[in-house]
């Protein structure tokens, strides 16, 4: 009785790649965060300052009413650069901004890492880039949901309310600022993710990391502000870094008498540093033809 044998055949065939195969990454994360234990209370808690504020474009409108109610409230509901300063620059919005970051990006890099399946990801016809802004992708989501969202829906709102377009003839670059804003600050805490959490193959010890390197920032700069007294040392810190960069971007007062664009350009070149090491830490194998 003759025996066939029976072999592997070479694929001969053109490997094709998707138009945009980032977008299936970013679903999967964003979905596997929503899914996260606690995710969703902390980012409807984090949404909560911005209902607050869009009641506060609506009481602008309406201060007759509630004049018994909001003495010495005038100057603060005026709504104009320094509204969105407040917002934006609170502190209570760029911490719950780094928590959101916690819970949906601190293992995006080092589960991978820890699972070695970057190889995986990299024997399907993915490139580095697409697999990193997969990933960013997925946490400027949730960002831009703090950002953007409430942003926009202020000056709208306003709008509606006042019956004019009186707000975007007084501030005509506002509404470029919060877009642009929103978009520098949701890149900015995205690459910050990423970069820590590529640094490790544990989620706890990213998720430790990212909180450790924001407040120990500012112990430094309240330590150093407190000895020589010099506002110049807020450039140590993230969160100062963030709420003077915001007050330069949307053209209202900075917290400290120092340039904001200095703040700005540290940001940049911690985003700037991020991507290189991303890219140098994310290794993909080369795809069998």
């Amino acid at each position: 009785m003759a025996i066939a044998e029976r072999g592997y055949t070479h694929w001969a065939g053109t490997l094709g790649t998707g138009r945009r195969p980032w977008r299936v990454i970013a679903g999967q994360s964003a979905r596997l965060a929503w899914k996260r234990k606690f995710f969703k209370p902390v980012l409807f808690f984090s949404l909560l300052p911005a209902l607050v504020f869009a009641a506060g474009v609506y009481v602008s409108e309406r201060l007759g009413d509630f004049q018994e109610m909001l003495k010495g409230a005038d100057k603060f509901l005026k709504i104009n650069p320094e509204y969105f300063q407040t917002y934006y620059g609170s502190s209570f919005l760029i911490f719950m901004m780094l928590v959101i970051m916690v819970f949906s990006g601190a293992g995006l890099i080092a589960d991978d890492l820890r699972h070695n399946a970057l190889p995986l990801y990299f024997s399907r016809p993915l490139r580095k880039r697409d697999y990193i802004g997969g990933k960013f992708a997925s946490l400027a989501f949730f960002l831009l949901i703090l950002t953007l969202a409430p942003g926009i829906l202020f000056i709208i709102l306003k709008l509606i309310f006042s019956g004019s377009f009186a707000l975007v003839a007084d501030y005509p670059g506002l509404l470029f600022s919060v877009v642009g804003w929103s978009a520098f600050i949701s890149s900015f805490f995205s690459l910050y993710t990423l970069l820590l959490s590529s640094l490790g193959r544990n989620r706890r010890f990213a998720s430790i990391l990212m909180l450790a390197v924001y407040f120990v920032s500012d112990i430094f700069f309240g330590i150093f502000n407190s000895i020589f007294h010099e506002p110049s040392f807020s450039l140590l810190s993230i969160q100062m870094n963030i709420r003077q960069a915001s007050a330069a971007a949307l053209g209202a007062k900075p917290p400290l008498d120092v340039p904001g664009v200095y703040s700005i350009l540290i940001l940049a070149a911690i985003m700037a540093v991020a991507v290189l090491v991303l890219r140098i830490k994310i290794r993909g194998a080369e795809v069998i033809r």
